[in-house]
C-alpha cells in the first residue's frame, strides 16, 4: 500500500519524546562472541570473534506482571560503516524509544568499525578470510546476537531500523528471521537495484542528483555540463591545461594532474561530490556525509550560477563546498583526489581506509549495480561501467567474480512481497535521495508499507527532527510509529 505522508492521516499516533535538544544518549559499549562462519560446522573457522554492539536502557522497563507487555528492542542493523557513525545520526529511534519504553541496540557489521572476525583489519583482509564478508553472514550475525538478548529481556519483540544499505538489512532482517524480527523499518534502501542491477524504468542516482541542481535553478546543470566539457578541452592541450586545471581545483604536490587518468579521476571525484551533496541535501546543516550547510545543492547551484562565466571554477568552488574549500580560505590543506576519492567497484564511491575496502568487496560479490552517466538525462559526462568491467576490476582486485542476481535468489530482491510470504516493513524514501530510484516507489505487497517523503533527501526520517523538517518528513515519521505501534500491538 502506497502511502502519500503529505496527507498525513496518523499524525495523531505520532507521539514523541524528544530526548533534549538533539541530545545523543552515552551508550554501553559491549562486545558478543560472535561465530565467524555461521553455514558450515566442517569449516577451519568455526571460531569465534568480537562483534561490538551499543545498548542504550535507560528507558527499557522490564514487565511486572505475568500479563504485561514485554517492551520491545529497537535494533539497528549496522551497515558499512563505523557503528558511531549510524549511531550519532540516527535520532529519530532514541526520540521514539521512551513512549515504547525501548532497549535500544546498535550493532557493528563485521569487517566495519572494529568489529574484525580475524582480530584485525590486516588480518581479516588476507585472501580465504575476507570471503566471510557476506550479506548472509551478516543477517545472521544480528540474528544470533538477538536471539541473545531476547533470552535476557523476556523474549522481547524487535523492529529492526536501517538507513540505506542498513536499510536493505533491516528488511532482509524481518524477510530471512520473521521469528526474531518483528516489523522492520527500512530507509532508502535501494533493493530494487542492488538485487537486480538496474532501477526498472525508475530515475537513477545520477539523473537524481541532475534534477535536484535543475530544481534549485534550471540552469545549474547545464553549467555543470559545460563546466566537465571545458575540464577535457583544457586537458587536451597538454602539460599547460593539466597545470592549470591543477591550480583550479586546489590540487597538491603529489595529487597534480599529468596524465589522462588523472583527469579522469579528477572527473570520477569531483561526480562523486555532487552525488554526495545530493544525499545529503538536509534543510540544515549537518555532517554525516560531510561538512555541509542546509540545502547543500541550493548553496552548490548558487555557486555554479555566480560563477557561470567561468564554469571550471563554478565546478571547482562547487565541489570544495564539501570540504569547506571556498576557493578563498588560503590556510585549508589543498585537495589529494587519490586520498579523497579512491576508485573502486561502486562508481558511487566505496569511502576511503578499511570501510572503503570492505564496501568495495562487497560491491564485487554481492552487491551489484550500475549508476552510469550519458550526459543527456544527467549533466555527467558519458561513462558506461558495465559487468565486464566489473569482473574484470574485481578479479585483480580481490580475485573474486561477481555473484550477478545472488542476492535476489536469497532475500526475494524485487519480488520481495510476491506470493504474500513477508509482511511488516515500511519502505520510506525521499525524492530528494539519488537512491530512491533503486527502491521501492509503491507496496511490493500485501503489509509492506511505502512512504514517499517529498522533500527529504538520504533517510532524513532516521534522524533527529528539527524545526526546519519539511512537513513531509514529520508525517512520514508519524506513519512509521504508527505501524510499529500497529504490529507490536499485533505481536502481543
Amino acid at each position: 500500500m502506497k502511502i502519500n505522508v503529505l496527507i498525513g492521516i496518523f499524525v495523531v499516533a505520532f507521539i514523541v519524546t524528544i530526548v533534549g535538544a538533539q541530545q545523543i544518549p552515552t551508550p554501553k559499549q559491549l562486545w558478543f562472541d560472535q561465530i565467524i562462519d555461521h553455514f558450515s560446522d566442517q569449516s577451519p573457522f568455526n571460531g569465534t570473534w568480537k562483534q561490538r554492539y551499543l545498548v542504550v536502557d535507560k528507558w527499557y522497563k522490564p514487565p511486572q506482571h505475568p500479563n504485561d507487555p514485554v517492551a520491545p528492542i529497537f535494533f539497528y542493523t549496522g551497515n558499512e560503516g563505523e557503528i558511531f557513525e549510524f549511531y550519532n545520526n540516527t535520532g529519530f529511534v532514541f526520540e521514539i524509544a521512551p513512549q515504547f519504553n525501548a532497549l535500544v541496540v546498535f550493532a557493528e557489521h563485521r569487517y566495519y568499525g572494529i568489529s574484525w572476525p580475524f582480530g584485525d583489519a590486516h588480518n581479516s583482509f588476507l585472501p580465504g578470510h575476507i570471503n566471510f564478508l557476506q550479506v548472509e553472514q551478516a543477517l545472521a550475525d544480528y540474528a544470533y546476537l538477538l536471539t541473545h538478548l531476547k533470552s535476557q529481556y523476556h523474549d522481547a519483540p524487535v523492529i529492526t531500523f536501517g538507513g540505506s544499505y542498513g536499510g536493505m538489512l533491516s528488511a532482509w532482517m524481518r524477510v530471512k528471521y520473521p521469528w526474531i524480527v518483528t516489523g522492520s523499518i527500512a530507509a532508502s534502501a535501494p533493493i530494487v537495484m542492488s538485487t537486480s542491477g538496474n532501477h526498472q524504468g525508475k530515475p537513477t542516482y545520477f539523473e537524481t542528483t541532475t534534477n535536484d541542481f535543475y530544481n534549485a535553478h534550471h540552469s545549474c546543470p547545464d553549467i555543470a555540463r559545460a563546466g566537465f566539457n571545458a575540464i577535457y578541452h583544457l586537458a587536451s592541450q597538454g602539460s599547460q591545461g593539466l597545470e592549470t586545471l591543477s591550480n583550479e581545483f586546489y590540487l597538491c604536490p603529489n595529487s597534480r594532474l599529468r596524465t589522462r587518468a588523472d583527469v579522469d579521476l579528477l572527473i570520477l571525484w569531483v561526480v562523486n561530490t555532487f552525488g554526495t551533496m545530493a544525499m545529503a541535501d538536509y534543510p540544515y546543516p549537518a555532517s554525516f556525509l560531510g561538512v555541509l550547510p542546509g540545502y547543500p545543492v541550493k548553496v552548490a547551484c548558487n555557486i555554479l550560477l555566480q560563477h557561470a562565466n567561468n564554469p571550471i571554477k563554478a565546478l571547482a568552488l562547487a565541489n570544495g563546498l564539501l570540504y569547506g574549500w571556498n576557493g578563498t580560505n588560503s590556510s585549508s590543506p589543498c585537495f589529494d583526489v587519490s586520498q579523497e576519492f579512491v576508485f573502486c567497484a561502486d562508481q558511487t564511491g566505496c569511502g576511503t581506509g578499511n570501510s572503503g575496502i570492505s564496501w568495495d568487496y562487497q560491491a564485487c560479490t554481492e552487491i551489484i549495480y550500475f549508476p552510469n552517466t550519458n550526459n543527456v538525462t544527467d549533466m555527467f559526462p558519458p561513462r558506461q561501467w558495465t559487468i565486464h568491467d566489473l569482473k574484470s576490476y574485481c578479479m585483480k582486485r580481490f580475485g573474486v567474480v561477481p555473484r550477478e542476481n545472488w542476492l535476489s535468489v536469497v532475500t526475494g530482491g524485487a519480488n520481495i512481497g510476491k506470493n504474500g510470504g513477508v509482511s511488516r516493513i515500511v519502505f520510506s524514501n525521499g525524492l530528494l535521495d539519488p537512491w530512491h530510484g533503486g527502491g521501492f516507489l509503491e507496496s511490493p505487497g500485501k503489509g509492506l508499507e511505502t512512504v514517499i517523503i517529498k522533500d527529504g533527501a538520504h533517510h532524513l526520517d532516521l534522524r533527529f527532527s528539527n524545526p526546519l523538517d519539511p512537513p513531509s518528513v514529520k508525517h512520514a515519521r508519524a506513519l512509521e510509529v504508527f505501524w510499529i505501534k500497529t504490529w507490536l500491538a499485533e505481536s502481543h
